[in-house]
């Protein structure tokens, strides 16, 4: 099991990074490259450092105010088994978890790839798309452009199609 992931930083208190109060894990390297990123820091795959989740997981243990966990980036589709063991540990302490990403969700299931799949099975929330400057929209909730869907993962899961959340 990989308990090493490589990250820019934590916010351990966001209230901007999915519903209620969260711990937010901002991954760093990301391939995307959007011009006008919230957060270009992340981009380089050689930056940040190396965190073991399990203490990420004690720091997320110690707030009992936390309604969840957000995985953003960077780019967390670029390190998904560690995050999706984060996620799995998340889920047992009976928190949820949202987690960002460049790609769109078909992209990543036509992956094929168990880490990126694990990822998805452990995500609530989904908010795909690249950051599109053209698009960019400051009056959406938890997303930076139209483009950016926030994707209900469970209901997704029940019906086979993607369905949207109502944010």
């Amino acid at each position: 099991m990989e308990y090493n992931v490589r990250i820019s930083g934590v916010e351990p208190e966001s209230i901007v990074d999915g519903p209620g109060f969260r711990y937010t894990v901002f991954t760093q390297g990301c391939p995307h490259g959007c011009p006008g990123c919230h957060n270009p820091q992340t981009h380089p795959f050689d930056g940040g450092r190396t965190a073991d989740i399990r203490k990420i997981f004690e720091e997320i243990c110690g707030n009992p105010l936390l309604k969840g966990v957000t995985l953003s980036g960077g780019e967390p589709f670029c390190q998904p088994a560690p995050l999706a063991e984060l996620a799995r540990m998340v889920h047992e302490k009976g928190l949820d978890v949202v987690t960002f990403t460049g790609y769109l969700y078909e992209n990543l299931l036509a992956k094929h790839d168990p880490g990126v799949d694990a990822l998805l099975a452990q995500t609530d929330l989904l908010i795909d798309g690249p950051f599109v400057l053209a698009e960019k929209d400051l009056t959406l909730r938890f997303r930076g452009s139209r483009n950016q869907r926030v994707i209900d993962m469970n209901a997704t899961r029940n019906s086979g199609s993607v369905v949207l959340a109502d944010y």
